[in-house]
């Protein structure tokens, strides 16, 4: 079987002799294994790259027109090698994309219309998983074999077997029956519906799934075994602020507290008390805000939140105290920002991609678009993300971005 799922096995490294519809073409004579898949086209000419120590190949207006101040300066290192890369899947997908997720080295992708899978560590085939249904948001987890969504009509708080879905690609592939799992590949969780968004969350070994819905805010935790599912832990109902964005943070590794965001600015819950309180209101804001993300700091002990809106982010603790005189201010308005394992904040504009330290909201680096386009964080791991454009036209594509390179240390 061409696809390998495989937990750890990251780095989707591989020589391909073969052609796909998903794949690049393969020259006759052999090459050196090439770091990105064939699935890939060559490094994006799209973007121009500022910062990251790397000379940048756009003019002195260029950079005045982004309006960020950045070091464009070489340093000692080679500037080919320091420099992150934009790479983009050659295979066109015509639904919109509205979520992914790596399982093992491949891709789940989510659109309005159904679950695919892209191969990365093979030829880049698309296995078309789920037909006719609407994936919002999803997350893997390799351990406990589940793919937990938001999806269908109703927007329902879904679990997929992984290995049901396995069993869909080995029957593409054309094995039998009765080489293949014939139980029932999913459940629902509860019985919610019309849910926004959720996050799971580790604590001493228990996997908290933290489930916004349009009005309340629904805890459930994994059971194992004989169970092997998401049971109910607690529900706050009737919230004054509609939840848009949920996170759960452990505060000196005891307490528990639900973050979320909502139209008017973020709150928070306590597990224990049950008493919901507000941490940061906007004021100088006039109507509505787009709550983008939560961060829970490195090394705060579950104290220090990074709360990331419309164009800034503001550091309050959890009791709604400013803690940094600090405010993170974006380029321009992003339509997606998301904290990366690198330990830095991404934001996604129209005009161009923002790599900024989380700690201190300085500024590393800048994608400048050549043409404005609109882009769609999809997921990460580590050092690797990937990122969609909005379908323009009749379809969108997905791009990856590597970014520990060499030299990236001393950003």
């Amino acid at each position: 079987m061409p696809v390998h799922l495989l937990p750890g096995a990251a780095n989707g490294n591989a020589n391909h002799q073969q052609q796909s519809p998903g794949a690049a073409q393969t020259p006759q004579q052999p090459l050196p294994v090439s770091p990105f898949s064939l699935s890939l086209q060559q490094k994006q000419r799209s973007f121009l790259t500022f910062g990251f120590g790397a000379q940048s190949g756009g003019s002195a207006a260029s950079r005045r027109e982004s309006h960020v101040n950045v070091n464009v300066t070489p340093t000692s290192h080679d500037a080919s090698s320091d420099t992150p890369e934009i790479r983009k899947y050659k295979k066109r997908f015509n639904s919109e994309i509205l979520c992914a997720a790596l399982w093992g080295v491949n891709l789940l992708i989510g659109t309005e219309n159904g679950l695919m899978l892209l191969d990365r560590s093979g030829q880049g085939k698309v296995y078309q998983l789920i037909s006719r249904r609407r994936f919002q948001q999803m997350e893997v987890l390799e351990g406990q074999n589940i793919l937990v969504t938001i999806s269908g009509k109703k927007n329902r708080v879904r679990v997929y077997y992984l290995s049901w879905l396995k069993s869909k690609i080995l029957r593409t592939d054309g094995l039998t029956d009765q080489q293949v799992e014939r139980r029932n590949g999913w459940i629902n969780v509860g019985d919610l519906q019309g849910a926004v968004h959720f996050k799971i969350v580790k604590y001493e070994r228990i996997k908290f799934l933290v489930i916004a819905l349009k009005d309340s805010i629904e805890i459930y935790a994994w059971a194992p075994k004989p169970y092997h599912k998401f049971m109910a832990f607690k529900s706050f109902g009737e919230l004054m602020h509609r939840p848009l964005l949920v996170d759960l943070t452990v505060e000196e590794q005891t307490r528990l507290k639900v973050i979320y965001g909502s139209a008017e600015g973020f709150h928070a819950v306590d597990l224990d008390s049950a008493t919901v309180y507000d941490i940061y209101l906007p004021k100088h804001t006039q109507g509505p805000i787009s709550p983008h993300c939560i961060v829970t700091l490195p090394n705060s002990n579950g104290m220090q939140l990074l709360l990331c809106y419309d164009n800034e982010g503001v550091y309050v603790n959890t009791m709604g105290r400013v803690s940094k005189n600090i405010v993170l201010q974006w380029g321009e308005m992003p339509t997606s920002v998301a904290y990366i394992g690198t330990g830095q904040i991404m934001g996604w504009g129209n005009k161009a991609i923002e790599i900024r330290s989380v700690e201190t909201g300085h500024l590393d680096g800048v994608f400048m678009h050549k043409k404005a386009q609109r882009l769609k964080f999809l997921c990460e791991r580590n050092d690797k993300v990937f990122f969609s454009s909005a379908k323009g036209g009749s379809s969108c594509q997905i791009y990856f971005m590597t970014l520990n390179k060499p030299g990236m240390a001393n950003w």
